[in-house]
C-alpha cells in the first residue's frame, strides 16, 4: 500500500464521522493478504475464514487504540498472527489427552483439499512447513510468501531481526532435508 493510501484511511479512521467508511476501505486492501497468511497456518478454509472474520471484528472494535505507532498492515498483521495462534492453541487443546497429532490432521486436509491445485512437490513442500514448529513456520510463511522483510516481521512478531534470521535459516535447513527425503 502507498504511503499516502495508508494516510488516506487513517484520516478516515482517525474521524467518527468517517471511520465506517475509512474501515470498509481497509477490508477492501487487505482481506486477501490477510486471508492467504491465516490459511498458510490453519490450512482449512473454514476455518481460515473463521480467524479473518474474528481478526476484522477485533480491528473493528479496536480501532479507537490504534496509536498510529505502526503501520495498519503490521497492526492488522499481529492481530490475524494472534488470532491464528490462539485457534491453533485451543485446537491442540482439544486433543492433548488423545493420541491425535493436530499438525497430522492438517496435513491429511491438505491432501483433500479441493482448494488445493500445486503439483506433487508443492504438496511435500506444504507438509514439510506444516511439520516445523509454529514460530519457524509463521518465519518461514512471512518471509517466503508474504514476501516481508526481516524489520516488518520484526514489528509484528516483536521479536528480534536475528532472532528471525536464525528461526527462517532453522526452518529452511528443515523444509530442504524433509524434500530431499525419500
Amino acid at each position: 500500500m502507498t504511503k499516502t493510501k495508508e494516510e488516506d484511511i487513517i484520516n478516515l479512521i482517525s474521524n467518527p464521522e468517517t471511520v465506517k467508511q475509512g474501515f470498509e476501505i481497509l477490508v477492501k486492501t487487505y482481506s486477501k493478504q490477510l486471508y492467504f497468511h491465516i490459511r498458510r497456518m490453519l490450512i482449512v478454509h473454514q476455518d481460515a475464514d473463521d480467524v479473518l472474520q474474528e481478526t476484522w471484528l477485533k480491528a473493528y472494535t479496536q480501532i479507537d487504540k490504534f496509536r498510529f505507532e505502526s503501520s495498519i498492515y503490521t497492526w492488522l498483521y499481529r492481530i490475524a498472527t494472534n488470532n491464528c495462534l490462539n485457534f491453533l492453541d485451543k485446537k491442540k487443546r482439544q486433543f492433548v489427552f488423545s493420541s491425535y497429532n493436530y499438525e497430522d490432521g492438517l496435513a491429511e486436509k491438505l491432501e483433500s483439499d479441493k482448494y488445493f491445485d500445486g503439483d506433487a512437490l508443492q504438496l511435500k513442500l506444504q507438509k514439510a512447513v506444516l511439520k516445523l514448529p509454529e514460530k519457524q513456520r509463521l518465519v518461514f510463511n512471512m518471509k517466503y510468501y508474504d514476501e516481508m522483510k526481516y524489520e516488518e516481521i520484526s514489528e509484528i512478531l516483536r521479536t528480534s531481526v536475528g532472532a528471525l534470521k536464525a528461526s527462517y535459516h532453522h526452518a529452511t535447513t528443515k523444509i530442504e532435508k524433509y524434500i530431499n527425503e525419500d
